[in-house]
């Protein structure tokens, strides 16, 4: 035998604990960022996430997709703005959101999956119920008299409840669920929600195993720049209160906290950059990102 065959077999033994441990476990795969317009990382994260439903696992995908909503906003001529990192969302934008998310990006998500030997099928969170959401309210405090003012942010909403039973119909059937972050509200209205946000309404909803969000930086950054590899919910609070948690990173945590409140058992900040980031995260000792347990 030679050293690669070696080395092939220690990792599966070294791995075979953590199959144990994940076996038919549910973990929910936030995935975004500009790594989705790469077709050979889209192809790897397509064949891990395969992987998992080949071994036990059973994966719920939630994927983003702010670059291609750019890349098509800007082919209309339509500007877009951002306030407090939250896309305002016109009636005319909307229209665009709900066009690139659901249609050729929750396809070609799922269609990776699905060419690597899994089954996956790409809904929305207006499919069968699953995402009843309400209308985000911001508000920014004036600087000149200190008295708050509501920010009107458009069809921007937020997870208010989460039906998880066409998602455990799918799960049940050994079908990979990819899902398109919008809802639907009370009264019919589409909106346009976080991603980061939808997974961790979704693994909460479904009290899974592990709540994965992917991202562009190695993950939670303690004071001395270094990677934080695991915190409590405690610590994590105490962070942002701190301020060595700041800006975009500040939503992230708070999403991994909402979801281990309600049930997941741990959330972790992953830099979907490194190859089966996923993978390593879930059979490795060390991880490949921040863990956030309670």
């Amino acid at each position: 035998m030679n050293d690669s065959a070696r080395d092939q077999v220690a990792m599966l033994a070294g791995a075979l604990p953590f199959l144990k441990r994940y076996d038919d476990q549910i973990v929910v795969v936030k995935y975004g960022g500009h790594a989705m317009g790469e077709e050979e990382t889209a192809l790897r994260f397509g064949r891990d996430i395969a992987l998992l439903e080949q071994v036990g696992v059973n994966p719920v995908v939630v994927h983003g997709g702010g670059p291609q909503i750019n890349a098509m906003l800007k082919r209309l001529g339509v500007k877009s703005t951002f306030v407090q990192g939250l896309r305002v969302t016109d009636a005319e934008m909307l229209d665009v959101v709900e066009m690139v998310l659901a249609g050729p990006v929750n396809k070609q998500i799922a269609e990776a999956i699905t060419r690597a030997g899994a089954i996956a099928v790409g809904i929305s969170g207006k499919d069968g119920g699953l995402i009843r959401a309400r209308k985000v309210v911001r508000t920014v405090r004036d600087p000149e008299n200190g008295a708050e003012q509501a920010l009107d942010l458009g069809f921007v909403g937020e997870p208010e409840r989460v039906d998880t039973r066409v998602l455990e119909l799918m799960i049940g059937a050994d079908i990979v669920p990819v899902v398109a972050p919008v809802g639907v509200g009370e009264d019919g209205q589409t909106y346009n929600i976080n991603a980061d946000t939808v997974a961790g309404a979704i693994a909460g909803a479904l009290r899974a195993e592990r709540l994965l969000l992917l991202t562009d930086v190695p993950g939670v950054l303690g004071t001395d720049g270094t990677l934080v590899p695991e915190m409590t919910v405690a610590e994590a609070r105490a962070g942002i209160a701190a301020g060595w948690i700041s800006g975009g990173m500040i939503p992230k945590v708070e999403t991994c906290i909402y979801a281990i409140e309600r049930g997941v058992r741990g959330a972790v900040i992953v830099d979907g950059r490194v190859p089966h980031a996923v993978l390593l995260e879930l059979f490795t000792d060390g991880g490949a990102g921040t863990l956030i347990r309670p």
